[in-house]
């Protein structure tokens, strides 16, 4: 079983934010749309998944400005205010915009220091979930955490292929992320990680009327803000798991291709989505969209080179790589 005081020691270097994992014990589910004829989340089919843990939380802008800080100039480069690898002589693959390229960012930069913003001079965004990032700015995050904690690293950042017999971390498949955040909540099955409702006072959605709707974009609400002392107020809605914001907040990037018949092919055990594609998947729904994208079914999908002000991400690793 994983030490959580070392993954915790781990997690706390150079760093103030949310030091915790959620265990995800393995299980098989009834994975896709119960309830409301979503034909691209159709058919509904079953999946059994080893078992691994989830960050609790979303990545917030600290933890990403700390890879950062890390990273440049060694392996990172900023061009027209926007990150990219050192290595990508055309600029074909974003990483993240800076402030400087797009007002929506919360990471400012100045040669050679990265720094989260202080949205509209009172609010301090650190523990606000990352946005504008790409779903190749995340896999190179990965890759970045992995290496300092002394993991493999799951990405080639040449191929962009995840390689599943690592041992690092990796953006979570779309059948991972269903799953875990469903909670264990399998008898019934319900729209949302703690039931078939949802209110302002459960996640932050367009027009939730959470303290955070004011002021520049993004109206991202600090992680973990769901917990009970919320307003307006509400119950502790973390899941079955212990996961924050799965619905709602920012809409997470998956590391599947999108593909609106894979349901019906899909293997049983360990489903890793298409081999190829053009878009990747996005789940869980975002400030900046109606309440429907928070069901824990809905499917979304974006082009990985898309930095959006309500793209985020969250990290998982297999339960036996830190045993």
């Amino acid at each position: 079983m994983l030490d959580l005081a070392l993954l915790s020691k781990y997690w706390l270097v150079n760093t103030t934010y949310p030091n915790e994992f959620a265990y995800i014990p393995a299980g098989t589910f009834e994975m896709g749309d119960h309830h409301d004829g979503m034909s691209w989340a159709l058919p509904v089919h079953t999946v059994t998944l080893d078992s691994f843990y989830m960050s609790k939380y979303e990545i917030t802008n600290q933890q990403y400005c700390d890879y950062l800080n890390s990273a440049y100039p060694a392996q990172l480069k900023v061009f027209g205010g926007i990150v990219y690898a050192a290595d990508d002589t055309s600029n074909s693959f974003p990483y993240c915009d800076m402030s400087s390229s797009d007002p929506l960012s919360q990471i400012n930069f100045s040669d050679p220091d990265f720094t989260v913003n202080v949205k509209d001079g009172t609010t301090d965004m650190s523990d606000h979930p990352m946005v504008e990032v790409s779903w190749y700015g995340c896999v190179a995050y990965c890759n970045w955490r992995s290496s300092q904690e002394g993991l493999e690293n799951c990405y080639n950042l040449s191929t962009w292929e995840c390689d599943f017999t690592k041992n690092g971390y990796r953006l979570p498949t779309e059948a991972e992320w269903e799953y875990a955040a469903r909670g264990g909540n399998h008898s019934p099955y319900h729209r949302y990680p703690w039931g078939d409702s949802i209110d302002g006072s459960m996640a932050n959605y367009w027009t939730s009327g959470d303290p955070y709707e004011t002021g520049a974009y993004p109206w991202t609400t600090p992680v973990g803000y769901y917990d009970g002392n919320q307003t307006p107020t509400g119950i502790d809605t973390a899941n079955g798991y212990g996961l924050y914001d799965v619905a709602g907040n920012v809409i997470e990037w998956c590391n599947d291709w999108y593909d609106v018949s894979y349901y019906s092919i899909s293997p049983t055990d360990n489903p890793t989505g298409p081999a190829s594609g053009s878009r990747r998947i996005l789940r869980g729904g975002a400030w900046g969209i109606p309440d429907n994208y928070c069901l824990v079914s809905y499917r979304a999908h974006g082009n990985p080179v898309y930095c959006d002000v309500i793209y985020g991400f969250r990290v998982c690793v297999f339960a036996s790589s830190l045993d």
